[in-house]
């Protein structure tokens, strides 16, 4: 491709979901309530995870705990600059920024498809091979597979960037987004879109789609392997987690593979995709994950009894510094508020 740099545009104007300012200020409400929840999940299950020794040391809590890692990144790589454009009407993005998005998109989306793989393979080789299972799945190897899922993503995005990057842009600048991606980007190129069209069907639509065929594979076969053990506990167990793992596969790849497959045609609904992807995903897959594994709420439960146990041991333990801490509101609160505050306490 000999492309000469050729690129004069040095903004993008993102125009968001919707121009009406109502609209605008319910979306606002809406994505921080979600980037809220989703970063509390997401962050209290690499806690739990972290101070639970038998969690930690086990290979589907640990793949777990970076799958959640993942869904932090995700979800921040545009929407904090969705809240501000919500609140401030900036819709102008640089040229440095836009590909710092389409960037890490794809470098935090591609690591959680590959980390979706070694999670499916976990499963596998714990259901159909439990005698082999200690042995492939040590945590030697899950690193091993953990840094393989970073190292393809990272592939992954520097070959779109570097194809989307060094093709010119001198003509209009108008996103349909409120964040930058591929598809919307290589609209506004100044050279036949076609190369670049390709490219990312290749890199991205296939891609999506072989793996997610592939998982479908390797699921059927888990599926299968749990129903000839007709109605044991354990394959009931091993069912629930794999039909987890499948809810979570289709909210993944099925607007992956429905937005890059088809680089020619754009419906309306193609943006409340990319909410759903980039946004609503890192949203459910704590719920998914967390609250329909009996181990994972159990160590919740635990985690937060043993922080309340702590916090009131020091209150009690420590009088002089109740009653320093009454004295120092009094100065600052309303009488009520500081007598609330004290009934509270002694209750704890």
């Amino acid at each position: 491709m000999a492309w000469r740099n050729k690129t004069t545009v040095t903004e993008f104007v993102l125009l968001g979901l919707s121009p009406s300012w109502e609209m605008q200020l319910f979306l606002f409400t809406f994505f921080l309530l979600l980037y809220a929840v989703t970063l509390f999940s997401n962050i209290f299950i690499v806690l739990v995870i972290s101070k639970n020794h038998h969690l930690f040391n086990s290979p589907m809590f640990f793949l777990l705990s970076h799958l959640a890692f993942l869904d932090i990144c995700l979800a921040s790589f545009a929407t904090p600059r969705a809240l501000l454009g919500f609140l401030t009407q900036c819709q102008t993005i640089s040229f440095q920024s836009c590909m710092t998005q389409i960037f890490f998109l794809h470098f935090f989306g591609g690591t959680e498809m590959f980390l979706l793989i070694v999670m499916a393979y976990d499963r596998y080789m714990a259901i159909c091979h439990p005698l082999h299972y200690a042995s492939v799945m040590s945590r030697h190897h899950c690193m091993g597979f953990v840094l393989a899922s970073w190292a393809g993503g990272l592939l992954h995005t520097s070959v779109q960037l570097g194809f989307t990057i060094s093709a010119p842009f001198c003509g209009p600048n108008q996103v349909d987004n409120f964040f930058c991606d591929i598809p919307l980007i290589i609209k506004l190129a100044c050279v036949d879109p076609y190369p670049l069209e390709v490219m990312m069907v290749t890199n991205s639509g296939i891609l999506s789609l072989v793996c997610f065929v592939a998982l479908l594979v390797s699921y059927g076969l888990i599926l299968s392997t749990v129903h000839s053990r007709h109605h044991s506990e354990g394959s009931s167990k091993a069912f629930s987690t794999c039909t987890s793992h499948l809810m979570v596969l289709i909210m993944y790849f099925g607007p992956c593979i429905f937005i890059y497959v088809r680089p020619h045609t754009r419906f309306m609904f193609d943006k409340v995709i990319s909410v759903f992807y980039t946004t609503v995903t890192p949203f459910l897959n704590p719920a998914i994950y967390a609250l329909k594994n009996k181990e994972m709420t159990a160590a919740m439960g635990k985690l937060v009894a043993r922080h309340s146990g702590q916090v009131s041991a020091q209150v009690r333990a420590n009088p002089a510094g109740r009653l320093s801490w009454w004295r120092h509101t009094r100065r600052w609160c309303p009488r009520r508020t500081v007598l609330n505050s004290v009934s509270l306490l002694q209750m704890v």
